[in-house]
């Protein structure tokens, strides 16, 4: 599935800009983008590319034990990070490196949670409200729902205070599409008009299952029979994901309930790197899909505009430099402490706790003992 006449893009693959009838209304905050955004708007699609390729390889030489690739995928997440306010919470699936990025998540905080080296990831309240990743498919859906009605009930939406109206932004995948969680999300949200919006890169694989097996129709069109106005945009150009998105949260902060975004994005790598691709996709889908990168697309979108080669190698530059930085700190990295198992599962001092690993240290010691 490719994209349709349903499907909204101000940025085409060529690099120019282009505006029709029905995305005229994005005109306004398009062009109140500075020169400064834009250029960051580049510099963390192509940075966040640069660790990812680098992350791939440290797994590939046995230094972690699974990664899961975003390569193709950065404009869709760029353009909606950027829309997203200090206050709104956002809740990732397990590919959203971009956003984490944005939000202020160090990414080798990815590396040491999939390196098996920490219990969860991070703590949402110092990663810019970015909550952890989830690996079980879907269930964010669910988490942000919930958290988003307690933003309602905590009279947090439609105070015309824009420093205080809060909206939830949540990622998902084409497959979690067809997870019952998600759809009971769906209910939830438009039951109780939840200050959220869905965002769905549609990447065209669920591992191994193309969406057009999973549905007949667009995905967008599947929230809109639960009464939540839903578009679908070409997630390879950070303009309108940007556009989009912005709107979409404007409305949900406002009280005006929920909003679902299809981004029909493409993944250009594996599922994850234990998957190979080449056994059910064909080089000409992946060909189709590469003259289409955002990150080449946009690039020449701002040469046209006068960007000149400094500011791309200084940008190349800063991704090696962060690529290499990751490096150091993953070689460098330590098993925690075996205690550390016993630490926040529950927010106060527990005894039961306490017992176990007062057990644990005795049976360790054990060891010494009789050696």
């Amino acid at each position: 599935m490719s994209y349709t006449a349903e499907t909204l893009q101000l940025l085409a693959p060529d690099g120019t800009l282009r505006y029709s009838d029905e995305t005229e209304r994005y005109r306004d905050r398009v062009d109140a983008l500075d020169e400064d955004t834009l250029r960051a708007f580049y510099r963390h699609m192509a940075v966040t590319r640069r660790f990812d390729i680098e992350a791939g390889n440290l797994q590939r030489q046995g230094q972690l034990a699974l990664w899961i690739p975003s390569i193709g995928q950065e404009a869709a997440q760029v353009g909606s990070g950027f829309a997203a306010r200090a206050q709104d919470h956002i809740f990732p699936a397990y590919r959203e490196h971009a956003v984490g990025r944005l939000r202020g998540l160090d990414l080798t905080r990815i590396i040491a949670m999939l390196r098996g080296l920490t219990h969860g990831g991070w703590n949402p309240a110092d990663t810019g409200n970015f909550h952890l990743y989830t690996l079980v498919i879907g269930s964010q859906a669910l988490h942000a729902t919930g958290y988003a009605m307690g933003v309602r009930f905590d009279g947090l939406v439609g105070t015309g205070d824009p420093e205080r109206d809060t909206a939830v932004l949540v990622y998902f995948g084409d497959g979690a599409t067809s997870q019952g969680d998600v759809n009971e999300a769906y209910v939830f949200a438009q039951s109780y008009q939840t200050p959220q919006v869905f965002f769905l890169q549609n990447n065209h694989w669920a591992i191994s299952v193309p969406v057009s097996v999973q549905s007949r129709t667009p995905l967008y069109r599947r929230p809109a029979g639960f009464g939540i106005p839903s578009v679908q945009i070409d997630g390879n150009d950070v303009l309108i994901s940007y556009a989009a998105t912005a709107e979409s949260l404007d409305a949900a902060r406002s009280g005006e309930g929920p909003r679902f975004i299809e981004a029909l994005t493409y993944r250009m790598g594996a599922h994850t790197t234990s998957d190979d691709p080449t056994k059910y996709r064909t080089s000409d889908e992946v060909a189709y899909w590469q003259e289409r990168d955002p990150i080449s697309r946009f690039e020449t979108f701002l040469k046209a505009r006068g960007e000149g080669d400094a500011f791309f190698d200084d940008v190349r530059q800063e991704g090696e430099d962060l690529a290499a930085d990751a490096r150091r700190q993953t070689l460098a990295m330590e098993p925690p402490p075996a205690d550390s198992m016993f630490r926040h599962v529950y927010s106060d001092e527990h005894p039961l706790m306490a017992e176990q690993a007062e057990w644990l240290a005795r049976y360790e010691a054990s060891f010494e003992e009789q050696a």
